[in-house]
């Protein structure tokens, strides 16, 4: 699971909750894919992003260091700004490892890079 797809994901669809965003990573593999940069993606992307979300999810994993807390006005013209973001969006993968939601702790396994966010009957 890319940090992107997990800055989408939330938890809010289990019954009595309303806060399940972000939801925290608790990885046990990690691997680093080379993607090429794009820094127009990233750019075009940034927008759309929660990032203190993706802030938390990149020091969760180890790969926060040299990402602001907040993101600066005019980033677009940060080039090396946009390639740590890119590193952290792009190319760290979350293998194995849960989510979990920030309300009701609940966890969801990531197997194989893939996040389950299937409930349970009782949980609908």
């Amino acid at each position: 699971m890319k940090l992107i797809t997990h800055n989408m994901l939330t938890s809010n669809i289990i019954k009595n909750t309303t806060n399940g965003y972000p939801l925290k990573i608790v990885a046990s593999q990690i691997e680093i894919k080379t993607v090429d940069f794009n820094p127009e993606f990233i750019t075009r992307m940034l927008p759309k992003m929660d990032w203190p979300a993706l802030h938390q999810a990149a020091q969760s994993v180890g790969h926060g260091e040299g990402l602001p807390e907040t993101l600066k006005e005019n980033y677009e013209e940060d080039e090396e700004l946009l390639k740590k973001v890119h590193h952290v969006m792009m190319q760290v993968e979350v293998i194995e490892g849960n989510l979990v939601c920030p309300e009701s702790g609940r966890q969801f396994p990531i197997s194989s890079g893939i996040p389950n966010m299937l409930l349970n009957e009782d949980e609908v």
